[in-house]
């Protein structure tokens, strides 16, 4: 006999009794809304800037901005969620080079430029000042869109590993090999956990089910922040765990260059506060 989730229609991110039930965190934070004058009278951007999950600790601001261009990013009949260009190569190679990637890429101090399929997640390096970064940010964005240029191209893909993160199929779609389990873990991770994420201007990859163990990746701009591992933890663990009793925990996958940049970021916040802890104890003269 098979098993279904019943889950109550209620918000992705909501609970209906908080104390019966783990509650997913909303991972958004106030936003600012930057509404930007229509070229040729034709469009209007809509650049919304959220402080994700991913902190810049020097100011009121992240490391990461979503931007929402109300036009289509990625290119039509893309079998994958997302698109993440990490290095200015990536954004030249099959199969799916981004014009407008390599110039984000090209600004000093942006370190990754992410597609959602309606957004647009750039991340810049933890010393790098959004003061001086995203002028030039919202200005490349806003060309390419007013002149109507495709963000993503398809070409035929001659090296398969020169390309970019993502672009593979959805890892959360179930198929015919998914165990019962399996399928129940993709649903609840579709239904009530991507959504929040996206929100964020990021996603979520399926990796496995090993031994009680849901294997996950997190990527936009939940990727490198030290953060994500409580966002996993308190909100995505709880959540699976309570519905799916065969899931005993998650496991977070990271690269190799994720690791380093989370270390880097943490030992940066570190520093940061302990000079700031420094001047506050000084005495005045």
């Amino acid at each position: 006999m098979s098993r279904s989730l019943h889950i109550a229609n209620s918000p992705p991110i909501a609970s209906t009794s908080a104390h019966l039930r783990p509650v997913m965190r909303q991972l958004r934070w106030p936003i600012q809304s930057i509404k930007l004058a229509p070229v040729g009278g034709s469009r209007t951007i809509f650049i919304q800037t959220d402080r994700t999950p991913n902190p810049d600790v020097r100011m009121d601001l992240s490391q990461a901005l979503k931007f929402l261009p109300n036009y289509p990013i990625l290119p039509p009949g893309l079998p994958a969620p997302f698109l993440e260009y990490l290095s200015p190569r990536s954004t030249l190679a099959p199969p799916h080079p981004s014009p407008l990637a390599a110039k984000l890429l090209n600004i000093d101090g942006i370190t990754s430029v992410f597609y959602g399929s309606d957004f647009i997640t750039v991340t810049k390096a933890a010393d790098a000042d959004w003061a001086h970064v995203k002028p030039e940010v919202f200005s490349l964005i806003t060309e390419a869109v007013t002149s109507g240029e495709q963000i993503v191209n398809t070409v035929e893909n001659r090296n398969a590993g020169a390309g970019q993160e993502g672009g593979e199929p959805d890892t959360l779609v179930s198929n015919e090999q998914d165990s019962e389990v399996v399928g129940m873990i993709k649903e609840l991770l579709e239904t009530r956990i991507r959504p929040a994420i996206q929100e964020d201007g990021g996603d979520i990859e399926y990796r496995g089910f090993e031994n009680g163990q849901v294997l996950l990746k997190l990527r936009g701009a939940c990727r490198t922040c030290d953060s994500s591992t409580v966002t996993l933890k308190n909100g995505i663990e709880s959540m699976l765990m309570h519905y799916i009793e065969e899931v005993k925990g998650i496991t977070q996958v990271l690269d190799q260059e994720e690791e380093v940049a989370i270390k880097e970021f943490a030992k940066f916040e570190e520093n940061l506060k302990r000079h700031r802890g420094t001047s506050a104890a000084a005495p005045a003269r």
